[in-house]
């Protein structure tokens, strides 16, 4: 349906595509919002056809069953698309996809487009086909979460204003992916398990740049800072012990067991922004590195300065696995609130500074009528 003017008194049509790890959350925070309507749910896997939305992701059922015809989410009346399938493994069907939503007149709030989190630095490939497609479906794309998302963005942005005399800011996540209920990409794209003479795709230069050096664009752009240069630091560890991990299997002795990076933003000589990361399979690998006080891990953000400020952030979501749930809860809360706001903007790909401020207005569950 394109571009609207936001309002309070408006309904919106939503469809969920996807019910996995963001797509649960997501669901059950399309229900609870007092704006929006769950039109549809798409699905991958044949179990989940015919499923009630609401038994997908904990709840009573809704009325609206899943299905594997993702053509639903095209249809003229629906005014956003929930977009929470992985693209990490199936990058050009899944940019297919979004484009294929954005050119119909879907506009499209995701989690799963890491070279949108900053527009201005949208790969030159990508970007004219993106400008193309929202232009002529009049439509827009905002794509956030946790870690890249909010929590190295916006929450950075709004620390500093409660500081003084900042030397740097440090956006840091500690966990263990051994709650990281995804096999597949805790092995194959982190590379937890596999040999310490390959480095995993997600270490790599052009990943780290990719997916956190928005991150860092997005907080020197809040701030009206011009970074200087963008570095990386990669440092790794093995198992020193063989690990079994539930759902995962084992994880051999030799094999990587940790891994430490920082992405540096740099101003005027110095390294004023850091998005750093202490990742573990196993909570007893590199003792010396900074650990978690909750299980599973958390997030913080560290402000040198005055005062020297450390805020750390850790959820748990009822029925979903340890910290992971949590945050991969506030990932899909935080894309699903800026559904409204992202309807009414302009067409194209969204910062999260274009963004008015996004808050629970519409979340806030209503008292049962007196009986």
């Amino acid at each position: 349906m394109g571009n609207q003017q936001a309002s309070d008194q408006q309904r919106y049509r939503v469809v969920v595509w996807g019910t996995g790890n963001v797509g649960r959350p997501a669901l059950r925070a399309v229900l609870a919002h007092d704006q929006l309507e769950l039109a549809g749910v798409v699905v991958s896997h044949p179990a989940k056809v015919g499923v009630d939305a609401g038994k997908l992701c904990g709840l009573d059922p809704v009325g609206v069953a899943a299905t594997n015809d993702n053509q639903i989410a095209f249809a003229d009346d629906i005014d956003c698309v929930v977009y929470a399938a992985t693209a990490d493994t199936r990058i050009e069907e899944a940019t297919g996809e979004l484009l294929g939503l954005l050119g119909a007149g879907r506009n499209v709030v995701s989690t799963s487009f890491y070279p949108l989190l900053h527009p201005a630095h949208t790969h030159p490939i990508l970007l004219p086909l993106v400008d193309d497609v929202t232009t002529a479906g009049n439509t827009s794309v905002f794509v956030s979460g946790i870690d890249p998302g909010w929590v190295m963005d916006i929450l950075p942005v709004f620390l500093s204003g409660v500081c003084a005399d900042i030397t740097e800011i440090r956006a840091q996540e500690v966990f263990n992916y051994a709650y990281y209920d995804q096999p597949e990409i805790v092995r194959e794209v982190v590379g937890f398990g596999t040999s310490m003479d390959e480095t995993p795709p997600m270490l790599l230069d052009v990943a780290l740049l990719t997916v956190w050096a928005p991150m860092l664009r997005v907080v020197a752009d809040g701030l009206g800072l011009e970074l200087d240069d963008i570095t990386t630091e990669v440092e790794r560890r093995p198992l020193t012990e063989t690990v079994e991990v539930d759902g995962m299997g084992t994880f051999e002795a030799g094999t990587q067991g940790a891994f430490r990076f920082e992405v540096q933003g740099w101003v005027d000589g110095q390294k004023l922004l850091v998005v750093e990361h202490i990742t573990r399979i196993d909570d007893r690998c590199a003792p010396d590195w900074p650990s978690s006080p909750e299980k599973g891990g958390v997030h913080r953000v560290k402000i040198a300065g005055r005062p020297n400020l450390e805020v750390t952030v850790h959820g748990n979501e009822e029925g979903e696995p340890a910290a992971a749930g949590g945050g991969n809860a506030t990932a899909a809360n935080r894309i699903v609130n800026a559904i409204p706001a992202v309807v009414a903007a302009a067409p194209g790909i969204v910062s999260p500074l274009d963004l008015p401020a996004i808050d629970g207005r519409h979340q806030i569950r209503k008292a049962a009528p007196n009986q």
